[in-house]
């Protein structure tokens, strides 16, 4: 199945998407949150579906996507998980995965506008595979790590270097920003995925490609990542682990590049769909 919310934000209904055409499906009567992949919402929405596939309504191409997932308990992040991504930082490779955490405040729509934190000067992208877990996750062996994947949606890590690196402290500062994680535009159900470790990501700057990479490269896997991270936390229904960036980011550039209000960026996931970001300057509501 794939999955979408959609329409105004903090409002969002709920809907799948079959042979390519959208579906309402808020006669289901539940968000996509924890409670709903904790009881088993994925077994069940496909018997709703089943049942009343030919009234579903369809929903307009217009309408606005929100993130796929209502907002989980967190967002898990992996840094520097590919080499080439490393190594254009100067990074050492690292021995055991980096996590960092975004905010859920920074949670939007895959084509929501990206806002310029004010004072920013560094604002940046990253395109990622973000992962979606689909039962309680503690203390789990690797081998048995894959069970706890609900689906896959595309993610752009959207950074703020400056907050991250320079300002003291974790790398959060710069990662929680307002809007700087969309996801979208659906979450895939894993069986829609054939190979999730062989994966194109690619994104486009202003029309120019900036990243083209695949999670073949990835340096820890994913089940290793979801079996580390247990070990840590207790990763709930719903929460999201973003598995890291390929090679292409504005800080990789000499000099770096970094994005400014009017610019636009474009990102995929073979599998996953393609999203489309206009960056905005802060403005005070």
């Amino acid at each position: 199945m794939k999955l979408i919310r959609y329409g105004v934000a903090g409002k969002e209904k709920t809907g799948v998407i079959i042979n390519d055409i959208k579906y309402d499906t808020s006669a289901f009567g539940e968000d996509y949150n924890e409670a709903f992949f904790e009881n088993d919402g994925l077994n069940r929405l496909q018997q709703f579906i089943n049942t009343n596939k030919g009234t579903l309504t369809k929903v307009a191409d217009s309408e606005r996507l929100g993130s796929p997932v209502a907002r989980p308990s967190k967002i898990v992040c992996i840094g520097l998980n590919y080499k080439d991504h490393a190594e254009e930082t100067n990074a050492p490779l690292p021995k055991e995965p980096i996590l960092f955490f975004k905010s859920t405040t920074a949670l939007v729509g895959p084509d929501d506008d990206i806002i310029i934190p004010k004072n920013s000067v560094k604002t940046d992208w990253e395109v990622e595979l973000a992962v979606v877990i689909g039962k309680k996750a503690s203390y789990v062996d690797e081998s048995e790590a894959m069970d706890y994947v609900a689906g896959y949606a595309l993610h752009n890590d959207v950074s703020e270097r400056e907050f991250q690196l320079e300002r003291n402290g974790t790398w959060d500062k710069g990662k929680g920003c307002d809007t700087f994680a969309p996801i979208g535009p659906f979450l895939a159900t894993a069986d829609e995925i054939k190979d999730v470790h062989n994966l194109r990501l690619w994104l486009t700057l202003n029309g120019k490609t900036m990243q083209d990479g695949s999670t073949s490269n990835l340096i820890f896997n994913i089940a290793h990542l979801i079996a580390y991270t247990s070990q840590f936390m207790t990763l709930l229904p719903g929460d999201i682990i973003s598995t890291g960036t390929p090679a292409g980011v504005g800080l990789g550039f000499k000099p770096p590049l970094y994005l400014k209000p009017g610019d636009v960026v474009e990102l995929g996931i073979d599998g996953l769909g393609q999203a489309r970001q206009v960056l905005k300057a802060y403005a005070k509501n």
